[in-house]
């Protein structure tokens, strides 16, 4: 049982190391405002999640973000704050589709309701609690982040527009990057991930 907890915490840590370390990979994308990075560090949470659990990838979600702002942090905990609650709205409703009935179709499904979830959530985070947060503690103004979404797209022009046509969009994007990767990377990463665990569980019946 002991072993086993261990060896559980160990893959979390991992995934989690590699997460953080994959957050300093950030791609922006031209038909949003230059703030707006896509990035993978979501990928080593999902993988958790589908291999151990959905509460296994909300913690490494929780720790890529801590070590962030340790080790990075220049939004005073804001930019990991909406990291972690946006993250974690994919993470942990893809994770528990999936492990309810393990299989390519509930992979595929909870990846993409995961995504529509992770949409949603930021939308509503970024409109009440993320943007405003942004403005008060770092003195970046919601006029300027307006401003910035209407140079490249007129349709926007406050602050209910911006979440219509950046934030949500932008969300829906990353999310079908990240489902198409951990599709493409699980399958081959997931007997790693528990050839670990039986040898663990083996090595305690024969102790």
């Amino acid at each position: 049982m002991r072993n086993g907890k261990l060896n559980r915490l160990v893959k979390i840590s991992l995934l989690s190391v590699i997460g953080f370390l994959l957050m300093f990979i950030e791609v922006a994308v031209p038909i949003f405002p230059t703030f707006l990075k896509i990035d993978i560090s979501d990928l080593p949470a999902l993988i958790g999640a589908f291999a151990l659990g959905p509460t296994a990838g909300v913690a490494i979600e929780l720790l890529k973000n801590i070590l962030h702002g340790i080790f990075k942090g220049s939004t005073a905990f804001v930019g990991e704050f909406a990291n972690f609650a946006v993250g974690t709205a994919l993470v942990f409703v893809a994770g528990y589709i999936y492990n309810k009935n393990k299989s390519k179709k509930t992979a595929l499904i909870g990846l993409l309701t995961g995504s529509l979830v992770m949409a949603v959530v930021a939308s509503l985070l970024n409109y009440f609690i993320l943007l405003p947060l942004y403005e008060k503690v770092l003195n970046f103004p919601i006029s300027a982040v307006v401003a910035m979404g209407h140079k490249l797209n007129s349709n926007i022009t406050n602050l209910e527009t911006f979440i219509l046509w950046s934030i949500a969009p932008f969300n829906l994007i990353k999310g079908i990057i990240l489902s198409a990767l951990t599709m493409a990377v699980y399958k081959s990463v997931s007997p790693i991930i528990h050839e670990e665990g039986s040898r663990a569980r083996e090595f305690a019946k024969n102790n």
